[in-house]
């Protein structure tokens, strides 16, 4: 979890905000940033996090000519929370699939930990993407890491009393980060309550599945990769609990034509720790295989 980086004002009068319907009826929230006529880079954040944690790196894209889209996924963020608890890989490329169907242009997929899972399962499934990009997320994760996420979604189901009291427990998942001068950026990631307590904004149902059974699919979809003639770039960071050298390995051996940036400094919320190196390495794969110009 990291605050949350401005936008500056120039940048803002390029920013389109949408609202999405899912095929379901969620209302989506999403950020359009970029030339509306450019390949299109589709960024999916991780659990727990919004669109906000692709901040730098939306804009970074837009720079370079590519329109993006940053949307929150479905329970987190801006974006509504099923009622019935539809949070399946299914329903997430479902919601994916919504937002395809409206560009009628060449696009890549960007997607963080969750969000990287859903674009495994959505281009084994339906989509073709002309890049796939992977940011700490293989189909052999460590347990201990995923574990270690988990357990920080499930914990406070009675929120905080103070935001002070957020930090702290943003501070005890992950002490090597420096804890934010101010603070206030914090709130993009809670809720507050008729009870006056704070809560994280996601639905705490996302994570009320086993994770065994989740990374099982994603790797069935894995192993149907390297038919879809889709290029791969893995960007892991190095001091990730969640990829290790084992699990870019087996990946390897899924998808032999598999290319890998490791970042070093970073750990698993990799843009987050390191932002321009991840922008380097995804900005110089998606030209490669998906040009701007």
């Amino acid at each position: 979890m990291s605050a949350d980086t401005p936008v500056s004002s120039a940048e803002e009068s390029l920013l389109r905000l949408h609202r999405i319907t899912s095929h379901d009826d969620l209302v989506l929230a999403a950020d359009d940033l970029g030339p509306l006529d450019a390949p299109v880079v589709i960024l999916l954040h991780g659990g727990g996090q919004t669109r906000h944690s692709w901040s730098g790196a939306a804009k970074a894209l837009a720079r370079r000519g590519y329109r993006v889209i940053n949307f929150d996924a479905r329970g987190h963020g801006e974006s509504e929370w099923s009622a019935v608890g539809a949070y399946s890989l299914d329903d997430r490329v479902a919601d994916l699939e919504a937002i395809v169907m409206q560009l009628g242009r060449p696009f890549a997929l960007v997607g963080a930990s969750l969000g990287g899972a859903t674009s495994i399962h959505a281009t084994a499934q339906v989509m073709r993407p002309g890049a796939l990009v992977l940011v700490d997320i293989v189909p052999h994760p460590e347990p201990e890491g995923i574990n270690r996420i988990v357990t920080f979604m499930r914990a406070h189901p009675d929120g905080f009393a103070t935001l002070d009291e957020a930090v702290d427990a943003v501070a005890a998942y992950n002490p090597e980060r420096p804890r934010p001068r101010d603070p206030a950026g914090l709130m993009r990631n809670l809720r507050q309550r008729e009870d006056g307590r704070l809560y994280w904004h996601w639905d705490p149902r996302i994570v009320a599945p086993r994770p065994q059974d989740f990374h099982e699919t994603v790797r069935q979809s894995a192993a149907t990769l390297p038919q879809t003639g889709v290029p791969v770039l893995l960007v892991r960071g190095l001091k990730s609990d969640v990829v290790s050298d084992a699990g870019v390995a087996a990946f390897r051996a899924l998808v032999p034509d598999l290319e890998v940036a490791d970042v070093g400094g970073a750990g698993h919320m990799v843009a987050g720790d390191r932002n321009d190196a991840f922008n380097e390495a995804v900005i110089a794969f998606l030209e490669r295989h998906l040009p701007s110009e």
